[in-house]
């Protein structure tokens, strides 16, 4: 079997899509994935089978000393000032430059640690190198990059060779609309580094249209569908004995990440214009510290609750607890405007209603009568659709009967088929001589235009 070496820029503990596309890829295909380990979670394996065609690896996140800092602080701080001191004396009745150097190096070291961009470059370029020497040792056939910050580890591996590989990019988001993200510098490096890559695939046709208009080519599409299944053979994960809430109580979920941009001030602020049920949170982030103090000082306090993130696999057995779900993305960048996210259709295959956002992947999915789409940065308008929902039981299980049959048309074993196909065209495309490699990532136009 031929073999596809991926990257991914996290732990690959909660990833649904590339596990989805890994594990698809895996039929025809030996896969290798290389991720980044996560030194605060014990559980987390440097290696792991997941079938016998799909392996997965994690570099190292930090260097040793770093994680000997982070995981105890007080007793680094006492040994390396203990070994400091001693070097130091022996230095300075030897050579008193030797001294000025070391402690020049000391605070070098201490400017790097004060200033968190400095440790945080140095942290990440690091996890790079190690991806590449993993990769490259692979000598894979073909090469696939999840989104930027693992493409020039693809780039490395598949084409500084004598014999140049395939490489995909498999880009999950709007690289150069993304919040916190310069837009101008992202493009100019998101353009050269395309110069390399043989095959792009994007989220949605939205996205496709975008790449189109900036890059001057139409990339292959790969919509991030729920898995098929029925919710009826998931079990329950007792959600409102978990927590301590009336069997009857109409849980209003919002399922994913903390994050800013997605809404959720709006729905804490909405909760006392909404008539019945409890809003609850599963996932964390960033945002969660402030959500939980707004949650605090609201006065429906008692009726907002949190869940910690729940692994993927586990995740249908919380949804289908719920009466309604919410996807309320804000515009504020193109990334979001033009999202098809996740979470629309793991309620839809849990037969959950929506309350969304009226973006267009969005919008065409829930108006064919699972959910109500509405101006997401309106709190009136949200409320006003949740309580539709919450005083028409029959509209809302009449929704939820529909969900039955649109998730057989959004799901992932008919969008897989799109996958191999492209994998398939891929594998078969014969391979490059390195002068032709060359010509083609030096040459001005892009390889697609």
């Amino acid at each position: 079997m031929k073999k596809i070496t991926m990257f991914v820029w996290n732990h690959f503990t909660n990833d649904a899509r590339v596990n989805r596309e890994c594990t698809t890829l895996s039929e025809d295909f030996d896969v290798h994935l290389i991720a980044i380990d996560d030194p605060k979670d014990d559980k987390v394996l440097r290696s792991e089978t997941i079938n016998p065609h799909f392996n997965v690896s994690r570099v190292k996140r930090y260097p040793f000393i770093i994680e000997c800092y982070q995981k105890d602080k007080r007793n680094f701080a006492i040994t390396v000032g203990a070994v400091t001191t001693v070097i130091g004396a022996g230095l300075f009745f030897y050579n008193w430059m030797l001294l000025i150097y070391l402690a020049s190096l000391l605070l070098v070291a201490l400017l790097g640690a004060k200033f968190g961009k400095l440790t945080k470059y140095f942290v990440n370029s690091m996890i790079i190198l190690r991806m590449i020497i993993k990769g490259y040792k692979d000598n894979a056939d073909i090469y696939h990059s999840n989104d930027l910050n693992t493409l020039p580890q693809g780039i490395v591996c598949s084409k500084f060779r004598l014999k140049p590989k395939k490489l995909v990019y498999d880009s999950h988001e709007v690289q150069t609309s993304r919040t916190g993200y310069n837009e101008k510098t992202i493009k100019v490096i998101e353009k050269c580094l395309l110069k390399f890559v043989d095959e792009m695939i994007v989220e949605n046709h939205t996205r496709a249209a975008h790449n189109e208009k900036i890059y001057g080519f139409y990339p292959k599409t790969l919509y991030n569908y729920s898995e098929l299944y029925n919710i009826d053979d998931k079990p329950s994960a007792g959600l409102h004995a978990l927590l301590n809430l009336p069997q009857d109580e109409k849980i209003l979920l919002y399922q994913g990440g903390l994050q800013a941009g997605r809404g959720l001030e709006l729905l804490i602020e909405a909760m006392p214009k909404i008539k019945e049920g409890t809003l609850v949170f599963i996932g964390n982030g960033k945002l969660e510290k402030t959500l939980k103090t707004m949650a605090a000082n609201s006065t429906e306090k008692g009726r907002i609750k949190f869940i910690d993130k729940v692994h993927f696999k586990d995740l249908p057995s919380y949804t289908k607890g719920a009466y309604l779900g919410f996807q309320v993305l804000q515009n504020i960048c193109f990334n979001h405007y033009s999202a098809s996210s996740n979470k629309l259709f793991e309620y839809i295959m849990a037969h959950v209603p929506v309350v969304s956002c009226n973006f267009p992947e969005i919008k065409k999915v829930v108006d064919q009568n699972v959910g109500i789409a509405v101006d997401s940065h309106n709190v009136d308008a949200i409320a006003e659709a949740a309580n539709t929902l919450i005083d028409n039981p029959a509209l809302r299980n009449q929704y939820s009967e529909q969900c039955k049959q649109v998730k057989l048309q959004y799901n992932w074993e008919v969008e897989k088929e799109k996958l191999k196909q492209y994998y398939q065209a891929i594998a078969e495309q014969p391979e490059k001589h390195v002068w032709q490699d060359f010509t083609h990532f030096t040459s001005e136009a892009s390889v697609h235009g």
